[in-house]
């Protein structure tokens, strides 16, 4: 009897990729009011800023620049990290799909063939499973790369909308 795929592999990459566009959505909705609410104190503050307007100019180009730099720490190391447990697991199964491939060419008997095709089978199953698992790869790194700039950018909407 074959085995099922299990719903999590299925539903996971949509599962990931939904909680992208939330987050991006949240992120964007943010940046909209900080943008508004600054783009107001800039206009109030004219062309001569008091220290408290200064501050919170200084620190916009600060956080952004934060942002960026932890943003793509955070997807360096993530690519790194997956690069290497990508190649460890390619090579074990392109290790294990070989010895199975052997085992049954060299195969003494049919019932021995049989239970030789039979871990062929496991083999090209469980590598063709781990393929389909790399559809998350591109949501994770995304997800990465946003969160240091979703933080500050909903961080900055409660603190600013607290003051206005």
């Amino acid at each position: 009897m074959p085995r099922r795929i299990p719903r999590l592999l299925l539903t996971d990459p949509l599962t990931q990729w939904s909680e992208l566009a939330l987050k991006t959505t949240e992120m964007l909705t943010a940046a909209v009011e900080v943008i508004g609410h600054r783009t107001d104190r800039m206009v109030r503050a004219g062309p001569l800023p008091g220290e408290d307007d200064q501050r919170e100019f200084t620190l916009m180009g600060q956080e952004k620049l934060e942002a960026a730099a932890e943003s793509v720490t955070a997807m360096t190391a993530h690519a790194l990290e997956t690069q290497q447990r990508l190649l460890t697991s390619t090579l074990r199964h392109m290790m294990n799909g070989s010895t199975a491939m052997l085992s049954l060419a060299s195969s003494r008997s049919p019932e021995q063939a049989r239970r030789n095709q039979a871990k062929l089978q496991r083999a090209l199953t469980r590598s063709a499973l781990s393929a389909s698992r790399l559809t998350r790869v591109p949501a994770a790194l995304a997800q990465k790369g946003l969160g240091p700039i979703h933080s500050r950018a909903t961080a900055n909407a409660r603190r600013l909308g607290k003051k206005g």
